[in-house]
């Protein structure tokens, strides 16, 4: 008789399901057996979807009660974007819903062109976020002042805080030249939080065209032509793996979380036979 496969649990981040509030994204994602959930508290452009848990309020203790009650946990808070004018005290608020949430970290991106000033700030931002035990991921994007994976390593080790480090996206690993064996280079410890999806064989061009596709164009994992395969066999077991997969809202929300966690078990159930 074949032993069980033991897969790694599985985060649930709020853009694969953007449109369902904090409070009912917890029992959705139970219910389709993820272990945690990313919430998206910092809307990631002016104007876009964005939720509020505020500290010490009926809602965050609401929002507690149903976590503990279907065991689930909060892996991170998302989105900041520092900028040219990014001023670290201006997440303060953020911060203590993301501690009082029991978030393990604060999930950030890069558009400030003077690298200098960057490294400066996101330094002073993870000093503000270890005060409540808070990790600060970058993730790189290619639309963004921090574009490849060398440009948030730079960031990261330059501000040299023990909670700086930086988030792995499979989509923008693999469209801005990275490769998985590239993360194999990278220092122990920095890698903690990694989201998966896969995509279409084509790349898409132009700066609208790749901000289309990572807002919403992805697939499901082992739907596409991503090397997830390799991708999962070099990062760290202590890697948080969360699945953030945008595709639109044509299929009702519980649809679109059932199937990517369905999609991904069968990708890591057939590595691990294979």
């Amino acid at each position: 008789m074949t032993a069980p496969v033991s897969l790694p649990p599985l985060g649930l981040a709020h853009f694969t399901a953007l449109d369902v509030p904090p409070l009912e994204l917890v029992g959705l994602a139970a219910d389709a057996g993820y272990s945690s959930i990313g919430l998206r508290l910092i809307p990631a452009a002016p104007g876009a979807l964005a939720y509020t848990i505020p500290a010490g309020r009926a809602q965050m203790a609401e929002m507690r009660h149903r976590l503990h009650d279907r065991g689930v946990r909060v892996h991170d808070v998302e989105i900041a974007t520092i900028g040219a004018d990014f001023d670290p005290a201006s997440l303060a608020v953020v911060l203590d819903s993301a501690a009082e949430l029991g978030a393990e970290s604060l999930s950030v991106c890069a558009d400030d062109t003077d690298r200098g000033r960057l490294v400066d700030r996101f330094g002073a931002l993870c000093d503000l976020a270890a005060r409540s035990a808070i990790a600060v991921d970058l993730e790189w994007m290619g639309w963004r002042a921090v574009r490849t994976l060398d440009d948030a390593l730079d960031v990261v080790t330059r501000a040299g805080r023990p909670n700086g480090r930086i988030l792995v996206d499979a989509l923008h690993l693999k469209r801005n030249g990275g490769t998985p064996a590239d993360l194999a280079a990278v220092p122990a410890g920095l890698i903690r939080s990694v989201q998966l999806c896969d995509a279409g064989p084509v790349a898409p061009v132009g700066t609208e065209a790749i901000i289309a596709e990572a807002r919403g164009g992805r697939l499901p994992p082992g739907e596409g032509v991503l090397p997830l395969a390799e991708l999962l066999a070099v990062l760290p077991v202590e890697a948080n793996l969360s699945l953030e997969v945008p595709m639109g809202t044509a299929l009702p929300a519980e649809e679109r979380v059932r199937r990517v966690h369905a999609a991904t078990v069968a990708l890591m159930e057939g590595r691990a036979a294979g």
